[in-house]
């Protein structure tokens, strides 16, 4: 008997979506290459960040040691500093000085009588603040030279409207409100401390702009905030004595008494404190002991990222990478450059700072303690020293060469902007592989979508004509 069969072929037997996607995975293969280099620059980017980051800390550290108050530290102490403490800049001469305090600053302060109802209207007016200095005998008040604050109070003003009027007037003065038995009270306090500073709270009622008319003092309608007032607490100056001399201060710091130092006034002293400034040798060896961690921070990342390792067979990130190793060149050259300036000190090895094995700095401490000690300002020189060329300091070479290197048209912002481009240009052709896979996978459907119809119509064709060669079988006895 004859038969005609195509098995696997048709809708019964072709996965055309298997077959489609395994073909369009194959385009898709480039992607999977820029995809790992856009992670490769992704991470340079990030990679030059960090050094770029470690080098403007070493242009910090280098321009520490090429300014003059990096080698003019002091040291400031105070015999008690619970009752005096202070600071002084650098560069200011050593001295020392006892002070006493006989009184600390204070802010004016006043609290208005009792009102009633609480929480009632105090009538219409104008509040009247001005800052000044109060005088005990006679007692007068003395206007500073700005203008008086007038604050419009209303009919249906309550006290707590009062108060934020006056908090919002900017007049120097703060307002609060204090309950008791007795009803509420206006509590004003001068913003600053100091006898400069004091306040006078007047009141203007009916049109009278006479503040010390019988109707503006009264204890009646707005004139009650005025009306039997106490001043709680008197506006003052700190005082203190200095080596037995008297001296005062708006606040409780005193900035301009003693050149380039200055204290402040905790408590009333029960004894002379001392304060001493003295040199702080300490803090240029701080400094130059940052400076050379600040080098080798700088010096380990580039090592790592440039070197190769034959053993396991791999590659830092910047291995091969010719403007990492001109920039490692280029601090490396720095640090180990001539100086003429220093006196005996032309290297960082005549200070005791020496270069390892693989590049980072160790400091000899003794033996740059010895020249801090000794030969101070040959030190100094040899760091900051500004004779142009091979007469400048080490630091001042270091810094210029940093600060290149960090400008705007320097080494990192090209190495960064070459760098963005490069993934841009990936990002670009990722785009145009991922249009291509599309068009592709487009154009392979309909193709074997067609195909797929095709067999299923010949698949109809052959149930067909084998239908009709077993009936012929059947009548042909076959």
């Amino acid at each position: 008997m004859a038969t005609i069969s195509s098995p696997g072929v048709g809708t019964n037997g072709l996965d055309v979506k298997s077959i489609i996607t395994q073909l369009v995975a194959l385009e898709k293969k480039p992607l999977d290459t820029l995809k790992l280099q856009a992670a490769t620059v992704s991470t340079k980017i990030s990679a030059f960040g960090q050094i770029k980051s470690l080098v403007s800390a070493f242009s910090d550290a280098a321009g520490k040691l090429a300014s003059l108050t990096g080698w003019n530290g002091v040291s400031t102490t105070s015999s008690d500093s619970k009752f005096v403490s202070a600071t002084a800049i650098g560069g200011t001469l050593p001295t020392t000085f006892s002070v006493e305090v006989q009184g600390l600053a204070k802010a004016q302060a006043t609290a208005s009588a009792a009102l009633l109802p609480v929480g009632g209207a105090l009538g219409a007016g104008t509040l009247r603040l001005e800052l000044g200095k109060w005088s005990v005998a006679p007692a007068s008040f003395t206007p500073s030279s700005g203008q008086p604050v007038d604050i419009a109070i209303t009919a249906t003003d309550k006290l707590s409207d009062v108060a934020s009027k006056i908090n919002g007037a900017n007049a120097g003065v703060t307002a609060s409100i204090l309950s008791d038995a007795s009803g509420e009270r206006l509590l004003l306090r001068s913003k600053s401390t100091g006898e400069e500073f004091g306040f006078r709270l007047s009141v203007m009622e009916g049109g009278d702009t006479d503040i010390t008319s019988p109707g503006n003092t009264d204890a009646s309608g707005l004139s009650r905030l005025v009306a039997g007032s106490t001043m709680t607490q008197v506006a003052a100056n700190a005082k203190a004595t200095v080596n037995g001399i008297a001296v005062t201060s708006a606040t409780n710091t005193f900035a301009s008494t003693i050149s380039g130092v200055t204290f402040k006034a905790e408590q009333v002293t029960t004894a002379a404190v001392d304060i001493t400034v003295s040199k702080d040798d300490s803090a240029i060896k701080a400094n130059i002991d940052a400076f050379v961690k600040a080098y080798n921070d700088i010096n380990q990342l580039l090592q790592e990222a440039t070197k190769f390792d034959p053993k396991t067979n791999s590659a830092g990130l910047f291995q091969g990478d010719s403007t990492t190793v001109a920039l490692q060149n280029s601090l490396r050259n720095a640090i180990q450059s001539v100086t003429s300036s220093g006196g005996p000190f032309q290297r960082l090895v005549d200070l005791g700072i020496t270069q390892q094995r693989g590049g980072d700095l160790a400091v000899d401490s003794a033996k740059l303690n010895k020249a801090l000690t000794e030969t101070p300002e040959d030190v100094k020189n040899f760091f900051r020293s500004t004779g142009g060329g091979a007469a400048d300091g080490v630091a001042v070479k270091i810094k210029a060469l940093a600060t290149n290197l960090l400008s705007n048209d320097g080494f990192f912002k090209s190495k960064d902007d070459s760098l963005q481009l490069s993934l841009k240009r990936n990002s670009q052709d990722q785009a145009r592989v991922n249009e291509k896979v599309d068009a592709f996978e487009k154009r392979i459907t309909r193709r074997y979508n067609a195909l797929d119809t095709q067999l299923s119509s010949l698949n109809g064709l052959n149930a067909y004509i084998s239908q009709q060669v077993s009936a012929w079988n059947k009548s042909t006895g076959g």
